[in-house]
């Protein structure tokens, strides 16, 4: 019964890892991503909120994937 409750979380969070990363922007987008780039620090930065919100968000997500991996492999 624990051993079934840890996969399904397993699996949300698993789930949720992927939404995650696929939302966040990529770092550069070849070379189209150098001149938006350029053109971003000349009038002004996009939103960085949200970018930071979900690399905290992701690390976190991670870390009880991790831990919740071992202690099914445990189990």
């Amino acid at each position: 019964m624990l051993r079934t409750i840890a996969l399904v979380v397993q699996v949300l969070i698993g789930l949720g890892l992927i939404a995650t990363i696929l939302l966040q922007s990529g770092k550069s987008a070849g070379l189209s991503g150098s001149i938006a780039g350029g053109s971003e620090a000349l009038f002004g930065g996009k939103k960085k909120g949200l970018d930071e919100l979900l690399a905290k968000v992701t690390a976190w997500l991670v870390a009880v994937f991790m831990i919740l991996t071992l202690v099914i492999a445990i189990l």
